[in-house]
């Protein structure tokens, strides 16, 4: 594959580029709340045609009738099936386990076993290899927004571009993969939103799906595909909504967090931490292997009301384990929403929305609603695709919703 390819999914429109700043420290304060949302009535704008460093493999105007969303995890493979014809529909749903070490931190650590596990999994499961979006997340993915450089010509827009990307990027030019697009707004200056990857990581996934005998129609940063599945609907014509939502994956080994203000994602960050973190938890405090750690997790209720005088000393030691693993996680949340509200113009937050396998952990969102400060629910990944009735995850509806993301045409 020769570049990032259909990154964007939504007609985007962007505030000014914030200043550079620097990361705060981590701290379990909340953040701002803004309760009376404003609006304003902007004119309509008009998405600029993108333009792009490398060609599109989607062909046509980049839109399909039927997508396979494809999520890679640490811990599983996750595929959503998704007609989109009108509203999308959902018309089938898998998962499959992966042994350990495959995948690490959103990238390929072992390219033939993964491949091999792919295969398998599009067999057993009997999808379609063809259409199929790979989402792409880990800290060595990201966005930047800034003001369009004022020329018409493309190849000389694309060239400008690349220059500012290289001024902008924390990795060297010559190592990363760009797409950008393009956004015309009538009440501001026109900006850009470029993506940026490094190009090994890409070029593995892409490499091992074609080893899976996998045809892709597009690469997508999984902060887009998680706010599609779960961020909200579109606001109407004329609206804006000055308070953000906030959507959040928790996945085995990292948790993706988008910002959005219900029509475009503002700020998305990738953070080390993941459901694994509490497994290991549990393992230490009652000195037992993954497999039972594992099954006690899913016993387990960790809100505030759950531990009672009349619990066993196994629950009350797993319960504490799983909430200082929790503290931890919402020091980071709090900490990359903090960095968010420091740019300026950025929104107060209406709430968050969280899911992935690891927001099935009972008592998480009020856990998470109390340390950070913040109204915190558990997404329905099936909202935007019609209902999951005959689609079957285990109980584990949530690690669906990237993929699902994935299957979205916007």
């Amino acid at each position: 594959m020769s570049g990032i390819t259909e990154l964007l999914k939504k007609d985007i429109s962007f505030k000014r580029k914030p200043s550079a700043k620097a990361e705060p420290k981590t701290e379990a304060k909340a953040p701002k709340q803004k309760d009376a949302p404003k609006t304003e009535t902007p004119k309509a704008t008009k998405p600029a045609r993108k333009q792009r460093k490398a060609p599109s493999t989607s062909g046509g105007n980049g839109r399909h009738k039927q997508v396979v969303g494809l999520s890679i995890g640490a811990s599983q493979l996750a595929a959503a099936v998704v007609v989109n014809n009108g509203r999308p529909k959902l018309v089938k749903a898998a998962r499959h386990t992966l042994p350990p070490d495959v995948v690490a931190g959103g990238e390929v650590r072992d390219a033939e076993a993964l491949a091999n596990e792919i295969s398998s999994f599009f067999n057993d499961a009997d999808l379609p290899r063809k259409n199929v979006r790979l989402g792409i997340g880990s800290s060595r993915t990201g966005v930047r927004v800034f003001e369009r450089p004022t020329v018409d010509d493309p190849r000389q827009l694309a060239n400008a571009i690349r220059f500012r990307a290289y001024e902008t990027l924390p990795i060297p030019i010559e190592e990363a993969m760009l797409d950008y697009h393009v956004v015309e707004d009538t009440t501001a200056p026109d900006r850009v939103l470029l993506a940026v990857a490094y190009r090994d990581l890409v070029d593995r996934f892409a490499a091992t799906c074609t080893a899976a005998k996998i045809d892709l129609v597009g690469i997508d940063i999984e902060a887009f595909a998680l706010l599609r599945a779960v961020g909200g609907d579109p606001l109407t014509a004329g609206e804006r909504a000055e308070a953000a939502r906030v959507a959040v994956s928790i996945g085995h080994d990292r948790t993706t967090v988008a910002v959005s203000d219900g029509r475009v994602c503002e700020f998305a960050r990738v953070l080390d931490w993941g459901g694994g973190r509490v497994t290991t938890a549990i393992e230490r405090a009652l000195d037992v292997d993954t497999a039972e750690a594992e099954t006690v997790k899913r016993t387990l209720d960790i809100s505030s009301t759950a531990v009672t005088e009349a619990s066993d000393e196994r629950t009350t030691k797993a319960t504490e384990a799983t909430r200082r693993e929790v503290n931890g996680l919402a020091r980071e949340l709090a900490s990359s929403l903090h960095f968010y509200q420091d740019q300026p113009d950025s929104l107060g937050f209406a709430e968050i929305t969280i899911t992935g396998g690891g927001a099935h952990l009972q008592g998480l969102a009020e856990q998470l609603e109390e340390l950070i400060g913040i109204s915190v629910r558990v997404a329905d990944p099936f909202a935007r695709v019609g209902s999951g009735h005959g689609i079957s995850s285990n109980g584990q509806d949530g690690a669906l919703a990237v993929a699902i993301g994935l299957g979205i045409e916007d």
